[in-house]
């Protein structure tokens, strides 16, 4: 019985205090249960504090997402372990590609360019060390500027200026590298050429918006069609023509080394809107017509392949390309022959151009076969087919797409469209009202990237990658015409999906993150990962996957991870023994979410660089900052150097 007053027994006045004293312990533990219970995550609420306070709601206070500085960064309480320290790696590694080392390609055949295909090295030849950027790096002009104009320290080859003079490459002016805009097959510019093909291919009307350009040299075709609303996806190998593909990247251009060899090339089927080729060297009637046969399979119906010089018009250019007569007509007869068999119909041939479209009635039509035995169908029933990651080319033609399949729209109506493959249920799981949730949800994302980083919509980055790309809603979420963006579809993700990303219109090649990705160091602006590291963990280490960032990283560029608090916290103590500078962000729904975001910076340091600290007193930094201004000049500064450079119009 309840007691008020001072009434009652002597028994019951000397247990009130303690069953009090109990209650009230009882009513406390059982709130902070509750409470504990309704955050859902229990000692992620403290680290959702503390992530508060790191990035201070507003964003991005103490990390700077301009060139030519850096601030300071932000360590994470929680993180107790000591962060591993990275040196630099020789200055001799500055331009370091890993699966396409010149040395480790002489040990493999030559027959059908194997050796100038993917080569990894294994565990115990990876380096683990901070690629250098070379002495005198600058920050590249902002597009479409970098188009004609890369600054020599950047790239400080002089090889193809003097092999491809002629021809119109790449000039070396001063401290710049200018490119005119020619080609083997058009030095006359990219420009003029595109015209000439635009009377067949129509580039005007969104119809063809993805192009793939087969050894793409500088990839001028590339760099001219964006003006056109199309995006090329440019490859070649790293071979005698040195640095190529650097070239492509240092302009702004999308390109990766590659080579059509014996491996499928990493795309789905019916990626592409054009396939292109300009004296790339690719032996097309060879291999029993094999090289068409995988252009066909990653060529949309409908699609077009332009073949620009040899054997075309050889009747006029035998002599000049020192072939005979006989052997080039011959090599056209069978590419004529193989293209019919492929159901590709010839449009139109100008001058030493040809273009062939691929029928899109081509699964209810019969079309000619080659003598003496027609190829088989590939089978479809052996493997999905867009599992093509290490799979060897076959002579085999791509069973053409199923009559009645919903064809794509026109450019840029395509990016938000449903895409045909979502619409057929050709992703497990995937429809028409979860892929717009899907796009959504991004859109919410980026802009919540916007709040932090107010540089993302500024043409402060043109060459952009999503390591984890889904079916593009980043991509599309922060797309615009000063920028592009290489989707990466993991190996290793549940769903291929890049089959959807080519059907928006963007573009985007498959990839194991345990190796090393086909490309320059320095040649991407910002890389953003959703999830990447929880999908590869227990397949390979996090670190080897963080310095790969960081190798095809550009100095001052920025890295966006979204992941579980626990596996960022990681990655965050990894990352500052890289020389990155580092905040965390809670997600924009709510910080009880365990999901967060990690903004990184790559600070700004070149080869000659002696300083062996990973972040710089603020005297120091602030000394480097001036330093650097003086070293790396400023756009005005470096205008005046470009048009001097043409008035000079000197070549070395």
């Amino acid at each position: 019985m309840a007691i008020k007053g001072g009434g009652g027994s002597a028994e019951n006045r000397g247990r009130s205090p303690l069953a009090m004293v109990v209650a009230v312990g009882l009513c406390c533990f059982f709130y902070l249960l509750g409470a504990w219970q309704r955050s859902g995550y229990g000692k992620g609420d403290s680290i959702a504090m503390a992530v508060n306070r790191q990035t201070a709601a507003c964003g991005g206070v103490g990390l700077s997402f301009e060139t030519h500085h850096g601030g300071a960064g932000v360590e994470n309480e929680t993180m107790a372990a000591p962060a591993p320290e990275f040196a630099a790696c020789a200055a001799a590694m500055a331009d370091h590609t890993p699966c396409h080392d010149q040395e480790r390609a002489m040990r493999f055949p030559r027959e059908n360019m194997v050796y100038r295909e993917r080569h990894c090295p294994g565990d115990g030849e990876r380096l683990r060390c901070l690629v250098p950027a070379p002495p005198g790096y600058v920050t590249p002009f902002p597009w479409p500027r970098s188009r004609d104009y890369v600054p020599f320290a950047n790239a400080p080859y002089k090889s193809l200026t003097v092999e491809k003079a002629v021809q119109n490459w790449v000039r070396h002016e001063g401290r710049l590298l200018r490119f005119p805009g020619g080609g083997t097959q058009f030095p006359g510019g990219a420009d003029k050429y595109i015209d000439q093909l635009a009377t067949v291919v129509p580039f005007a009307d969104g119809s063809v918006r993805t192009v793939l350009d087969t050894g793409c040299g500088v990839a001028s075709l590339g760099a001219y069609l964006d003006a056109r609303g199309v995006i090329a996806m440019s490859f070649a190998p790293r071979d005698s023509h040195e640095a190529q593909v650097q070239f492509a990247l240092e302009r702004g251009v999308p390109a990766f080394i590659g080579v059509l060899g014996s491996i499928k090339l990493p795309f789905p089927p019916r990626s592409f809107d054009m396939a292109h080729c300009s004296r790339c060297l690719i032996p097309w009637s060879a291999n029993g017509g094999m090289y068409m046969m995988e252009i066909d399979r990653v060529l949309r119906a409908d699609g077009y392949w332009v073949l620009s010089g040899p054997p075309i018009n050889w009747r006029t250019n035998h002599k000049a390309w020192e072939r005979t007569e006989a052997d080039l007509a011959a090599e056209q007869q069978l590419i004529e022959e193989y293209a019919a068999m492929l159901c590709w119909e010839k449009l139109a041939e100008m001058g030493e151009a040809a273009v062939w479209r691929k029928r899109p009635d081509a699964a209810v039509v019969s079309c000619p076969t080659a003598t003496p035995a027609p190829p088989r169908t590939c089978d479809a029933a052996a493997a999905s087919p867009d599992d093509v990651w290490y799979k060897k080319m076959e002579p085999c033609i791509t069973p053409p797409q199923a009559a009645g399949e919903v064809m794509l729209r026109p450019f840029p109506e395509r990016l938000t469209a449903v895409p045909p493959r979502v619409a057929a249920g050709e992703v497990p799981g995937l429809t028409g009202e979860s892929y717009a949730e899907e796009n959504a949800r991004w859109e919410r994302h980026v802009a919540a990237y916007r709040k932090v980083n107010y540089r993302l919509d500024a043409g402060r980055y043109r060459n952009i990658m999503d390591m984890n790309a889904g079916v593009g809603g980043f991509a599309a979420a922060v797309f615009s015409p000063k920028s592009w963006v290489m989707n990466v579809v993991p190996t290793a993700a549940e769903l291929s999906t890049l089959g959807v990303v080519y059907e928006r219109g963007l573009i985007g090649i498959f990839h194991d993150w345990c190796e090393a990705f086909s490309t320059y160091p320095r040649t991407y602006d910002l890389i953003h990962g959703n999830g990447v590291f929880t999908l590869y963990k227990d397949k390979c280490k996090m670190e080897d996957i963080l310095l790969e960032m960081d190798r095809i990283l550009r100095p001052e560029g920025t890295v966006i991870l979204r992941d579980d608090i626990e596996v960022l916290l990681k990655v965050q103590r990894i990352a500052s023994g890289m020389r990155w500078k580092m905040i965390m962000a809670n997600h924009e729904d709510s910080p009880h979410i365990p999901e967060k975001v990690l903004y990184a910076v790559k600070r700004y340091w070149t080869a000659d660089d002696k300083s062996s600290e990973p972040e710089p007193e603020p005297e120091k930094m602030k000394k480097k900052a001036g330093s650097s201004s003086q070293e790396r000049s400023s756009e005005e500064e470096e205008e005046s150097t470009a048009s001097s450079s043409e008035e000079k119009g000197s070549e070395e």
